[in-house]
């Protein structure tokens, strides 16, 4: 097995999940548990700190390009403990000079008042989780905040010293019109964000959702709204770079390192990692449930594989086709070790649907296979 250089591995993210709630959405599938009366700050910072450094042989002395802290509700916890945790986490791996650290921020009234502490306890990127600006869509969503609440956590975050906000907002709303789409990304612009996520919603499985599903717009609305809000979006200079991501010339460095099939180390409940090392691509992850994570006698990995062959080459596709610019294919050889030839043929048929298309030595989804990604992606499934 060929030992790599640093200089020759991807740049290296850090994934921290908190996974507590004030209570679960109907919508999401992601790790979160409702949070009691009181959550063990100390002690899951503790823990985090400890999981690294059973995970520090991935590092490779690189240092951090871009932190994502998510969940969860990162922002029920205290501006104190991101303090120790970031603290934490450089005495342990560098930072880059200019590092990127994103926190998940819910609008609530008590989270917008600790801003100011998240922004000086190294926090320099925020994202808020606004959804809609309709409080009837807020309500369906499960939201625990109003719209008027999202447009005042902009202005405390700017208070604070934020210069650098993403927006989170859905469409395809429980029983949203192509009008109520167009206000909530009026509402959003008007607030002058650096950086726009808007997605569609999608029903997921083991959700609330999933099991009694609400009335969602039909086929021919969810298709107006993406059409009209796209040529809104560019409109008011939010430049579209990947399926959901839009900006204003900030765009976000750490999801751009997912994308280019960058690595990352995952700490926290339930958080994964995605690691580059001697030639093979290693994924592993953490235990989910909080009070397994914080059971100290007990390893926090809860299990790991190596990502070959074809499963290996879809994966890359699945990630670097979701950017609107081309890419140097150059890039999937030295992310996956993989030779370009095992998927030329592949390559070969989504040029001849016009899919995709491929000029000195760059590829680039066209319109057309950005419109049926999911089809485009599916070309590199695995026999």
């Amino acid at each position: 097995m060929k030992q790599v250089t640093r200089e020759a591995l991807p740049p290296l993210s850090m994934y921290i999940h908190i996974p507590w709630c004030v209570r679960k959405c109907p919508y999401c599938d992601f790790n979160s548990h409702k949070a009691e009366e009181e959550l063990p700050e100390d002690q899951y910072c503790e823990n985090l700190i400890e999981d690294l450094k059973q995970s520090l042989e991935w590092v490779q002395d690189r240092p951090l390009q871009s932190i994502f802290i998510g969940g969860g509700t990162p922002s029920l916890f205290s501006p104190k403990a991101f303090e120790k945790i970031l603290g934490g986490v450089e005495a342990h791996i560098p930072f880059s000079d200019n590092i990127e650290i994103t926190m998940e921020a819910n609008p609530g009234t008590a989270e917008q008042q600790r801003f100011k502490g998240y922004r000086e306890a190294g926090i320099n990127r925020l994202s808020i989780g606004v959804q809609s600006f309709g409080n009837e869509q807020l309500q369906a969503l499960g939201r625990i905040h109003s719209a008027e609440q999202a447009e005042k956590a902009m202005g405390m975050a700017r208070q604070a010293g934020f210069d650098n906000v993403n927006l989170d907002l859905m469409h395809g709303l429980p029983k949203q019109s192509v009008a109520a789409a167009k206000v909530d990304l009026q509402r959003a612009i008007a607030l002058e964000p650096e950086h726009l996520s808007w997605y569609q919603l999608t029903i997921e499985p083991n959700t609330e959702y999933f099991k009694r599903p609400p009335q969602l717009p039909i086929d021919d609305d969810l298709a107006e709204i993406q059409i009209q809000g796209q040529h809104y979006l560019a409109e008011h200079g939010f430049a579209q770079y990947e399926v959901s991501a839009y900006s204003r010339g900030k765009q976000s460095r750490h999801n751009l390192n997912y994308w280019r099939f960058g690595d990352y180390l995952g700490l926290g409940a339930g958080a994964h990692s995605k690691i580059s090392k001697d030639e093979q691509i290693h994924r592993f992850w953490k235990t989910r449930l909080p009070a397994h994570y914080q059971d100290k006698s007990k390893q926090y990995t809860a299990g790991s594989e190596v990502i070959e062959g074809e499963q290996l080459a879809l994966e890359f596709m699945m990630n670097a086709l979701r950017l609107t610019d081309a890419f140097d294919l150059s890039l999937f050889e030295t992310r996956t070790y993989l030779q370009l030839s095992t998927i030329e043929d592949k390559l070969k048929q989504l040029e001849a649907q016009g899919l995709i298309t491929r000029s000195n030595g760059q590829l680039q989804t066209t319109e057309l296979g950005q419109r049926f990604l999911n089809n485009t992606i599916a070309a590199f499934m695995p026999d």
